[in-house]
């Protein structure tokens, strides 16, 4: 499953039942047109066990402030409500399959 995640939503999928991945990304960002469609591949696999979140950090600046993304795409993997790991940049689909096998 794929959401757009906003301020307002973004605490109740955290400490959710399944886990949260989450996608800063922006319009403008050329690594963030790679990394999107592996990540919309990967929630649609994962589909009832991880939750893949998007979140544009023009829209939402106060959210990227609080975990000081400074670069994207930032992807950031969340589990029991508590952030596990972290990806900067753009990596092989391989890699993420990787990162949300360890989610599970």
């Amino acid at each position: 499953m794929e959401v757009q995640i906003t301020s307002e939503n973004f605490k109740e999928l955290k400490n959710g039942n399944l886990p949260l991945v989450l996608d800063f990304w922006a319009t403008w960002c050329g690594p963030c047109r790679l990394v999107g469609p592996i990540l919309s591949e990967l929630a649609e696999k994962y589909d009832g066990k991880i939750v893949v979140g998007k979140c544009d950090v023009e829209e939402n600046e106060e959210l990227a402030m609080e975990f000081g993304i400074r670069n994207i795409p930032t992807v950031l993997f969340f589990k029991g409500g508590q952030q596990v790991d972290k990806v900067v940049g753009a990596m092989s689909k391989q890699v993420f399959d990787e990162k949300f096998q360890s989610l599970l």
